[in-house]
């Protein structure tokens, strides 16, 4: 997308899952990472990002985030 691979998207619902590995945490990574999520705000994503080790250790709780983030327009105010 853009100048960008995404790991997850979903066009319909304009959302994109990133699932971040050990090179996220380098120098420089996150400055990068705020830029890429930045621009793919610009076109009208919602970006959500997850750690490897969440996905393999938390994979309930990483798919009741996105879950409530894909429902949220729908929960009464």
């Amino acid at each position: 997308m853009g100048g960008y691979i995404v790991d997850f998207v979903c066009l319909g619902s304009q959302i994109i899952i990133e699932v971040d590995g050990d090179s996220h945490g380098e120098d420089g990574a996150e400055a990068r990472d705020q830029a890429r999520t930045a621009w793919l705000q610009r076109q009208g994503f919602r970006v959500l990002r997850f750690w490897n080790y969440d996905v393999l250790t938390n994979i309930d709780g990483v798919i009741e985030t996105i879950y409530d983030d894909l429902n949220r327009d729908a929960l009464p105010a």
